[in-house]
């Protein structure tokens, strides 16, 4: 395996394209050999579905994975960002935690045992992230929680404090590197 390390600027919502654009990006260049990649987030979250599935793609790779904030990781975000052997954060940085949600279209209407499914999908989704952020942190999975419901927002020292970065460095990569953007613009109205 080539050792090179290759950058992939991810400034996107974690949504279909965006994740299947990252996954398919990390597997061209795993087959040319390359085991080594710097992520670079900026990403105000997404899909739970797809951030949770990016998230064991990364971690389940034969790759060396290493994630970069560079500006802004929100919501599920945070869950990629923590795919991340080694995680960096540049100073001017932040990062939140925030619970789940779940959208209703107009008029829908649902039975009992419906809504209860939501709730409990929703459940598992909380937990799920919160197991994420726990075993990539000092903090347990009900501080995790309760940081989730408190909408919390950390800068990159408290994120250090948390464990949650390793390190505040303002550089992305070196002037050689082999970069790859993706870069997708969220179609919510």
């Amino acid at each position: 395996m080539n050792r090179k390390n290759v950058v992939i600027k991810f400034f996107a919502p974690v949504m279909d394209a965006s994740i299947n654009a990252l996954m398919n990006a990390i597997d061209q260049k795993m087959r040319e050999g390359i085991s080594k990649f710097t992520i670079l987030i900026s990403s105000p979250g997404g899909s739970v579905f797809h951030g949770l599935s990016a998230y064991n793609y990364l971690k389940g790779i034969p790759a060396e994975i290493i994630t970069h904030n560079f500006g802004s990781v929100d919501s599920i975000g945070v869950v990629l960002f923590c795919a991340g052997e080694k995680r960096l954060s540049v100073p001017q940085a932040r990062f939140l935690l925030h619970g789940v949600s779940v959208a209703f279209r107009q008029n829908e209407n649902l039975e009992e045992k419906q809504l209860e499914e939501r709730l409990k999908g929703l459940r598992i989704d909380i937990e799920n992230i919160a197991k994420i952020i726990s075993s990539n942190s000092n903090k347990g999975i009900n501080q995790v929680i309760s940081a989730m419901l408190e909408r919390t927002t950390l800068n990159p020292q408290q994120a250090i404090e948390w464990g949650l970065v390793h390190e505040i460095v303002p550089e992305l990569y070196e002037s050689c590197s082999d970069v790859i953007s993706i870069h997708f613009q969220s179609h919510q109205t």
